[in-house]
């Protein structure tokens, strides 16, 4: 003790800090148990038996349950729904035995009035200094929200699902309306053709057709639009009935490509331009097989095959794309296709197609291995032309990124010629 001014006996001042701490110290305490009390998730602590040994506020508030109705008086696993319980008793309490601890278990609490309340279970064993058990500690997380999340998750990815499946129906039907049913028959001449699908979400652009015109004369095209989806769409309908339309007004290949491009031109001319490549030919029987005259406004040469085993290209140079000026200039060429012969015309989606499937890889199957495939097939027919590049195609798998169109006419040999 010290003495004060007065002489009166007063408090040491050493004694302040003491006084300072043990009430700080008291603080803790009632703060520790106000955060195991009201702390934003629910704990409990049971017996090695599951008897319930303790039990805070927040998940007696979420339970709607007394703390006196389950303290002593009920199993952790009366808690649950008779589903949780049985997965419970099956697996969650044998694997805590084995580990120790497990963590992040989704289970359902019943609460006093009958509901459901989604929660996620960790629960450790503690163990005494011996290091044996003495009661099994349990963090309780309300899974409500994430619930509903997860829920509101899954019926998006569902109605997405269908949206999907419904635009790939869309689309596969849009697809079909824009090629021809069925290939025209033509007297003399084998025909055979093939769409490849790159993307069953976007409906691609690539078009073609085989029809009649005046007696004794078919025409056929083949064409590329440029992009994809319902844009690309609309501009592959509207050149295929231009190209038909105009081809029975003036059926010369030139005045057939240059009616299409006054209309595209006309239409997609603004902001938006829309263009395509195309290659028109008019087909007329010729001395035992047919006299073909082909357009070309910036398509891919064809490919002829001949007879004799030999192949090459048939060059359209400087031909203009459809579409992007009012005068484009259109390259033609004129070919007899004779007995054996066959000639193939094909979209750009095959000679870019990616060899090596490869993220980001740029190579490229290329006109000069088209040339080599044509090559090794001659001489060959329609049908195993088309077969041929259907298999090659398929040799590339995602590497075809672009819709692939082909079209293989050919002169069969006489019956007298034919090949055993």
């Amino acid at each position: 003790m010290s003495k004060t001014d007065d002489g009166e006996d007063g408090p040491c001042r050493g004694d302040e800090p003491a006084d300072e701490q043990a009430q700080f110290s008291a603080l803790l305490e009632d703060s520790a148990e106000d955060l195991y009390e009201h702390a934003p998730c629910g704990y409990l602590s049971t017996q090695l038996d599951g008897r319930i040994a303790k039990i805070n506020a927040t998940l007696l508030d979420w339970l709607g349950h007394r703390r006196e109705d389950l303290v002593g008086r009920k199993h952790f696993s009366d808690l649950l729904t008779v589903g949780g319980r049985l997965y419970h008793e099956t697996h969650f309490a044998p694997l805590l035995r084995m580990q120790g601890e497990v963590n992040g278990i989704a289970l359902e609490l019943k609460a006093a009035d009958g509901t459901r309340l989604p929660v996620l279970i960790t629960s450790t064993v503690k163990t005494g200094s011996d290091g044996q058990p003495l009661l099994i500690r349990t963090t309780v997380f309300d899974a409500r929200d994430r619930r509903a999340y997860e829920a509101e998750l899954l019926r998006a990815r569902r109605e997405a699902d269908r949206e999907r499946d419904r635009l790939q129906t869309l689309a596969t039907t849009l697809q079909e309306t824009l090629l021809p049913p069925a290939l025209v028959d033509v007297p003399g001449l084998d025909v055979a053709a093939h769409y490849h699908i790159a993307s069953t979400d976007k409906v691609g652009g690539d078009f073609y057709d085989l029809f009649p015109l005046d007696a004794g004369t078919w025409g056929l095209f083949l064409g590329d639009v440029c992009g994809k989806g319902a844009a690309a769409a609309a501009i592959t309908s509207l050149a295929r009935y231009t190209l038909r339309a105009a081809a029975v007004y003036d059926p010369d290949p030139v005045a057939v490509l240059g009616n299409l491009n006054t209309v595209l031109n006309h239409e997609y001319n603004g902001a938006d331009p829309r263009f395509c490549t195309v290659v028109f030919g008019l087909l007329t029987p010729d001395r035992g097989g047919f006299r073909i005259t082909l357009a070309s406004g910036g398509h891919p040469p064809a490919l002829l095959m001949r007879a004799d085993g030999t192949a090459d290209f048939l060059p359209t140079p400087g031909g203009q794309l459809i579409g992007v000026l009012p005068d484009a200039h259109i390259a033609t060429t004129t070919v007899h296709l004779a007995p054996g012969d066959t000639l193939l015309l094909h979209t750009d989606g095959l000679t870019e197609a990616h060899t090596n499937a490869t993220a980001g890889s740029e190579d490229r199957y290329g006109d000069d291995a088209l040339l080599d495939f044509g090559r090794a097939l001659a001489p060959t027919t329609a049908s195993r032309t088309v077969s041929a590049v259907r298999d090659l195609l398929d040799t590339f798998g995602t590497g075809v990124d672009d819709d692939t169109a082909v079209l293989a006419v050919h002169a069969p040999r006489p019956p007298s010629g034919e090949q055993q």
